[in-house]
């Protein structure tokens, strides 16, 4: 007869509930949101490969804000897209005071101050026509240093703009050094910088290009990580900290939860795993299709990845405006539902007090020893 019964903290959900490590937080949500510059009366584009996920215009930005507000969402993360026309070899379209990111930054914090968390991608590919995250050289290789005084211009722009937090996504060698010094030199020294720090190379950021209008012709491989090396992932990290990076992140998250515990296990500031977009829309096809439980799924990918001490992910859900309750189609999960319980058949879509509901834009969870982010591509429909 076995002494030591694990299965008594299984026994029923108010005991899961009750030992769970990780709990759903809605205040630490991270919505991506894309505004690109368009006229208003040609209204948000939905992007195909994220079903729900649109292209902002800057009026229908506000708007989904507003209810990622009122759904008790922490934080947006702002990504621009330009127009063709507009796009560059240095991406100066993301640094020029009128260009679509920096209006959409002053817009938001004019609206909703310190309301929520607002932070800004702090990187070239979006506006380079190359596609890549940095300038090239004459050989069209991408020119590091070259690179890091852009981003030096872009931090300031963008925090001249309002953004809280920055998020340097280029990979490049001594980035946070030099955007932390800019930001200091300037008078931002309260802005704060969540370091790329790990980053892989990796297809599943196909969906992601899409929903910027990337241009970018071949691969990132000089700069983002070979997927075949971990010990490196913790030397880019530490590297990161010790430039003064306020929180680091792992990317993509679910294929390197190794990596994640690792670098959670060594940083002294939160740590962030990103679930990015093909991920999202693997698991969105296979529901499509009837071969999982979409809802059952995503509890699982997002439960499996905080580990780290923050959370992103482009995994969508249903976010009801009643804070602390997270839907799913066919169904709502409350804070004190564990995600067994949830993979029982669908109820009654959750609706809230107008009468409609959300998508989630975002899902945060509570890892131990920090607390979660989770950056979190939005589906809605009302």
């Amino acid at each position: 007869t076995p002494f030591r019964r694990p299965r008594r903290l299984r026994t029923n959900p108010v005991m899961r509930n009750f030992t769970a490590e990780t709990d759903l937080n809605p205040n630490r949500f991270v919505l991506p949101m894309f505004v690109a510059d368009r006229a208003e009366s040609d209204g948000p584009k939905p992007i195909s490969s994220l079903p729900g996920v649109v292209q902002h215009t800057e009026k229908s930005l506000l708007h989904a804000i507003e209810e990622a507000l009122e759904a008790g969402v922490g934080a947006v993360d702002l990504f621009g897209v330009p127009k063709e026309e507009d796009k560059d070899p240095s991406g100066s379209a993301g640094i020029a005071e009128d260009g679509v990111l920096n209006r959409a930054l002053r817009s938001v914090r004019k609206q909703f101050g310190n309301d929520i968390l607002v932070m800004a991608d702090t990187c070239l590919d979006e506006f380079t026509d190359h596609g890549h995250c940095g300038v090239l050289d004459d050989a069209g290789r991408v020119d590091n240093d070259a690179t890091l005084d852009v981003y030096a211009q872009m931090a300031v722009a963008q925090a001249q703009a309002g953004a809280h937090v920055l998020a340097p996504s280029g990979m490049m060698d001594g980035q946070i050094g030099v955007i932390r010094a800019a930001l200091d030199l300037s008078g931002h020294d309260d802005v704060a910088v969540m370091a790329y720090s790990a980053k892989y190379a990796s297809a599943a950021y196909g969906p992601f290009r899409e929903a910027v209008q990337s241009s970018l012709q071949g691969d990132r491989a000089t700069y983002q990580q070979d997927p075949r090396n971990r010990p490196e992932s913790l030397r880019e990290a530490m590297l990161d900290e010790e430039q003064g990076a306020d929180m680091l992140m792992v990317k993509p998250a679910l294929p390197y939860l190794d990596v994640l515990s690792d670098v959670a296990q060594a940083a002294t500031v939160p740590v962030a795993a990103y679930q990015v977009s093909g991920e999202m829309a693997m698991i969105e096809a296979a529901a499509a299709n009837g071969w999982i439980d979409r809802r059952a799924a995503v509890l699982v990918a997002l439960t499996r990845e905080t580990d780290p001490r923050v959370l992103l992910t482009v995994r969508s859900g249903d976010l009801p405006t009643h804070k602390g309750q997270i839907a799913f189609p066919g169904g709502r999960l409350d804070p004190g539902e564990d995600a067994v319980t949830a993979a029982t058949p669908p109820v009654e879509v959750a609706f809230d007090p107008a009468g409609a509901w959300r998508r989630a834009r975002s899902v945060a969870l509570r890892p131990e020893p920090f607390g979660a982010l989770v950056y979190h591509f939005c589906n809605r429909k009302l």
